[in-house]
């Protein structure tokens, strides 16, 4: 997820976004507890990916 697609997206499609992102994140963690998981590097991804969204939204509200 690039930062310019995020970036023309309103601010309820971003928050709308950062919950889908949180419940994969949550269905990640699950994974890698149960050792099911196979793609580790996902995690360090989706975990970017969310402080872009949240960047992207805390830019929204200051201007």
């Amino acid at each position: 997820m690039k930062a310019t697609e995020l970036k023309d997206k309103s601010v309820e499609e971003l928050n709308v976004t950062l919950h889908e992102l949180l419940q994969d994140q949550f269905k990640l963690r699950m994974e890698k507890a149960t050792g099911q998981m196979t793609e580790t590097h996902k995690v360090r991804e989706l975990r970017r990916d969310i402080a872009r969204v949240k960047t992207i939204i805390n830019q929204k509200a200051a201007s």
